[in-house]
């Protein structure tokens, strides 16, 4: 299995805010690999390949540190809140065949039944899943779906080999008339009423 992610990691020797800004000055970000008993280890990426990884969500990269290859998960990405300028980020070790706990995208496909709207309640999914099958997303189908259909996070076909780690009775979708629609449809036939009295 071939990882596309690839990044090349050096080993950090100064600590602190004053090391940390250099290091982004210089195109570098301050990165700490840690997992299956090893010691954390404190490294450098190099940056502009690194935003090109994290803009997708859970990403699997191979790095190399000390010419060794290590697979790892992108678990925490802390970024500058006004700049968007990553700071730091977290990398766990996994291991081909293992399961990891991942926050999976939720994605709404498809149009509800005319007049009514699909309304989002949960954005992610926690599951437990392959480390080296991280799903992108999972789907949910809400075509034709009617006024009072509701999806929960059990009802959901979920990956092969992944497992639900949240609620299976937590709220994921739910199809509703908008208020304005409905007092619109309430008022318009108040008219006709009026009209044919």
């Amino acid at each position: 299995m071939s990882v596309e992610n690839k990044l090349e990691a050096t080993t950090r020797e100064q600590f602190g805010k004053g090391a940390a800004r250099k290091l982004r000055a210089a195109g570098k970000t301050p990165a700490v690999v840690y997992g299956h008993g090893t010691d954390p280890k404190h490294v450098t990426v190099e940056t502009h390949p690194l935003s090109l990884i994290v803009r997708y969500a859970n990403p699997l990269v191979e790095i190399t540190l000390d010419g060794k290859q290590e697979l790892v998960l992108v678990k925490d990405v802390q970024k500058d809140p006004v700049r968007q300028i990553i700071e730091h980020v977290d990398m766990i070790i996994v291991k081909k065949g293992e399961k990891v706990e991942a926050e999976v995208p939720v994605h709404v496909a498809g149009t509800s039944f005319s007049g009514t709207v699909a309304l989002q309640e949960l954005n992610t999914l926690r599951l437990l899943v392959p480390a080296t099958a991280i799903p992108e997303s999972v789907q949910v189908d809400v075509e034709g779906a009617e006024e009072g259909t509701q999806v929960l996070a059990g009802d959901l076909t979920l990956p092969k080999g992944a497992e639900l780690l949240d609620d299976a009775a937590q709220l994921v979708v739910q199809v509703v008339v908008p208020r304005g629609a409905a007092a619109d449809d309430e008022a318009a036939e108040g008219a006709e009423e009026a009209a044919a009295e």
